[in-house]
C-alpha cells in the first residue's frame, strides 16, 4: 500500500478506468490532514470553483458557511456541528463548514426542487478544483443540521447539505488502496428501470 497522497492506480482492477480525467481518478476523500495552513489564493480558487457550477435557471442556490484554523473559534463553532468519530479527524483540516442550497427560486418564489441537487454539484466542482490544487476536501453527513441551523441562523429557505474539511493531506496516511463502485450496469437505465443502458 502506498503511503503518499498518489490515489489508487487505474490498473488495478477496482480502480476507475485509465482513460478518466486525472483530476477524477486522483480525487479521494482522506480523514487524516497535515497541520499546514491552505493558502488564501487557494481557498478562493476553490470556491470560485464551487461559484460557477452549473444550476437550474442560474439560481446558484448554494452557500457555504467555512471557518479556518485562523478564526479558531468560528472553527470550533463548526467542528462542533460534527459528530464526535468526525471531530476527531477532522479537526486537523485547515478548514471545516457546510453547505446548504435555496429551497425557492429568486425570480418567482416558486419551490425549486434541484436546490440541493446544484448544492451537491457545486461541492463536486470545489472537490475536483481541490484536486488540482494539491488540497483534499472530505464532505460528509455526521453532523447535526438542526443544531447548524439554530446556531449560524441558517434562513428557513435553506436546507442544510452537508458537512466538509479540506487541507493537505497527511503525508503518512495510508491510502486506502483500490476504490471500488458499482458496475455501470447497476446505474445506468435505458427503458425500463433497472435496464441496462447500452452506450
Amino acid at each position: 500500500m502506498s503511503t503518499t497522497n498518489t490515489p489508487p492506480q487505474s490498473t488495478l482492477p477496482d480502480g476507475p478506468p485509465a482513460d478518466l480525467n486525472h483530476l477524477v481518478r486522483q480525487r479521494w476523500s482522506p480523514r487524516q490532514f497535515l497541520d499546514r495552513a491552505v493558502e488564501p489564493e487557494k481557498m478562493v480558487r476553490l470556491f470560485e470553483a464551487a461559484r460557477w457550477a452549473a444550476s437550474c435557471f442560474n439560481e446558484q442556490p448554494w452557500r457555504f458557511v467555512v471557518a479556518t484554523k485562523n478564526q479558531p473559534q468560528e472553527f470550533a463553532r463548526i467542528l462542533n456541528l460534527l459528530i464526535e468519530k468526525n471531530q476527531q479527524w477532522a479537526q486537523g483540516a485547515w478548514a471545516v463548514g457546510f453547505t446548504a442550497g435555496k429551497r425557492t427560486f429568486t425570480h418567482n418564489g416558486l419551490p425549486d426542487r434541484f436546490g440541493l441537487y446544484d448544492t451537491g454539484a457545486a461541492g463536486a466542482t470545489l472537490a475536483v478544483e481541490a484536486t488540482a490544487a494539491g488540497v483534499h476536501v472530505h464532505f460528509m453527513g455526521g453532523f447535526d443540521a438542526d443544531h447548524a441551523r439554530a446556531e449560524f441562523n441558517i434562513p428557513v429557505d435553506f436546507e442544510i447539505g452537508a458537512a466538509f474539511a479540506i487541507g493537505y493531506i497527511d503525508e503518512t496516511t495510508v491510502n486506502p488502496g483500490p476504490r471500488t463502485r458499482k458496475p455501470l450496469a447497476e446505474l445506468v437505465f435505458s427503458g425500463d428501470w433497472g435496464k441496462a443502458a447500452q452506450l
